[in-house]
């Protein structure tokens, strides 16, 4: 088991992990390693999640009046664990302990990130339309930012600040399809609300993230999908017996076999592996990827034709994330 230790910038360092069976010396701070493999290459592990979570709106919209919006988070998160405990039994037997003795933070974790955000995020799916969702959490890396500094009283470097400006500058540019001015005949409702709660829950989580224990990242997303599984069965239960049972049909199981695999097991273990390397504030701006993919699935599936502003916006999201990535990079 790797000890903490504290260093004069008063920043942890311990040992973080890839989730596929390395393990990595690296300090929390978003100072990037020596590139070795897959794991380390953090373009692509704020990627995946983008990508993966981009598909999860479009199915948690797409399945709202079919799948209750508990059952579909419930069953996500059994589903994963399920998937992940074979993959994670070994990493989990050595690192129980220390799990255990950093109890209330991964209780934390898995009350944020798993519980509260993806609940939310499907509840809220119910009564508000794909763009409200995809707009609301582009907000997500500034609350990041807010959370690393309330918490931890991290200063955003200047080049951070810099790249999170442009990068939302895109992502709103995407999600009002050009016209800024269409966001201000936006109307918020109860939906929008819980997506809100469910943002500001899933950025406290970015940020506890530099607190977990220095455990492999199979044992990590193994626990805390469990975790959040467990306190989520009270709110199963009651939204089954109150009249709204999971229906056994092949959309429901088509929709948890989804949200199970890629973003809970591949979005989870590629998202806290990148805060590890790039730091909370750097890889939150993943989220802002969830419109790109979302514009690009849209082409080549739905046959819509790229525009400028589609162009303009992947554009501004991508030289945000690398102002920061760069910064972190550099470990400045």
């Amino acid at each position: 088991m790797a000890v903490d230790k504290r260093r004069p910038g008063g920043h942890r360092q311990g040992r973080t992990d890839d989730g596929a069976g390395m393990d990595h010396s690296t300090e929390t701070t978003g100072t990037v390693p020596a590139r070795k493999g897959i794991a380390d290459q953090a373009w692509l592990l704020m990627t995946l999640p983008g990508l993966f979570w981009a598909g999860n709106a479009i199915v948690g919209r797409a399945v709202a009046g079919d799948v209750p919006p508990v059952a579909l988070a419930f069953w996500r998160w059994v589903g994963a664990v399920l998937i992940v405990l074979p993959f994670a039994w070994r990493h989990l037997r050595a690192d129980i302990r220390p799990m255990l003795k950093a109890w209330p933070i991964m209780l934390a974790l898995s009350a944020l990130g798993i519980t509260a955000f993806n609940t939310l995020l499907y509840i809220a799916a119910q009564t508000t339309s794909a763009l409200n969702i995809v707009m609301l959490q582009s907000s997500m890396p500034v609350l990041v930012v807010g959370a690393t500094f309330l918490l931890f009283r991290e200063a955003v470097t200047g080049r951070q600040a810099l790249g999170i400006a442009v990068s939302l500058a895109g992502a709103l540019i995407l999600v009002s399809h050009g016209d800024p001015a269409s966001l201000a005949r936006l109307e918020l409702n109860r939906g929008d609300i819980w997506l809100l709660v469910a943002i500001v829950s899933y950025a406290l989580y970015t940020a506890l993230l530099r607190r977990r224990p220095a455990v492999h990242g199979l044992s990590l997303v193994a626990a805390t999908f469990a975790l959040g599984a467990a306190m989520l069965l009270p709110f199963y239960l009651w939204e089954s017996l109150s009249g709204r049972p999971l229906p056994l049909t092949s959309t429901s199981a088509l929709a948890i076999a989804y949200v199970a695999v890629f973003p809970s097991i591949l979005a989870y273990l590629s998202f806290n592996r990148a805060v590890a390397l790039l730091g909370a504030n750097t890889a939150g701006l993943a989220v802002h990827l969830v419109p790109v993919f979302g514009t690009i699935l849209a082409v080549l599936l739905l046959g819509e034709t790229p525009q400028l502003h589609h162009g303009l916006g992947i554009g501004l999201i991508a030289v945000g994330i690398g102002l920061a990535a760069r910064r972190a990079g550099k470990g400045a």
